[in-house]
């Protein structure tokens, strides 16, 4: 899916990169930031055994994690240089075991706003070579403005 969004902030790929690194649950995943583009960004985990549940399968949690900040730096891109974001609101279908080497995670963004973003994730699970959805989400972002704690 191709987004055709112009960012406010053309630096915005370096920004959300730079965010990503200060993300320490993104860290204990084993997640990384596979691509940025306005309005599109890609998380890729690698199975491991100590973010699972009982039958082996990535737990529903850890799912909804990097699903969320994948929306979440979906919109972050698009928005202002002095903007930071935060997630106000996440539904998540659960439509397969998360089972298989590795996970991809895409957060698109379906309307940007001044102050709301609507996102949609998508979460696969590559085993041998296929991708298999596993989850979507719909997620609902506020851009943040002026508050010392929160930043980008």
């Amino acid at each position: 899916m191709s987004t055709n969004f112009q960012p406010q902030d053309p630096n915005f790929e370096s920004r959300v990169r730079e965010s990503f690194t200060r993300q320490a649950a993104m860290d204990t995943l084993g997640a990384t930031l596979a691509d940025v583009a306005p309005g599109r960004v890609v998380i890729t985990l690698p199975w491991a055994a100590h973010l699972t549940q009982q039958h082996g399968f990535l737990h529903a949690g850890m799912v909804s994690t990097a699903l969320d900040s994948a929306c979440g730096y979906a919109g972050f891109s698009l928005m202002p240089a002095d903007a930071a974001v935060l997630t106000i609101e996440f539904k998540i279908n659960l439509l397969a075991p998360a089972q298989g080497e590795g996970f991809r995670m895409v957060g698109t963004v379906i309307k940007p706003g001044r102050t709301v973003t609507v996102a949609e994730g998508h979460a696969y699970a590559l085993h041998q070579g296929k991708e298999k959805l596993v989850a979507t989400m719909g997620c609902t972002l506020m851009a943040v403005l002026g508050r010392e704690n929160v930043r980008g």
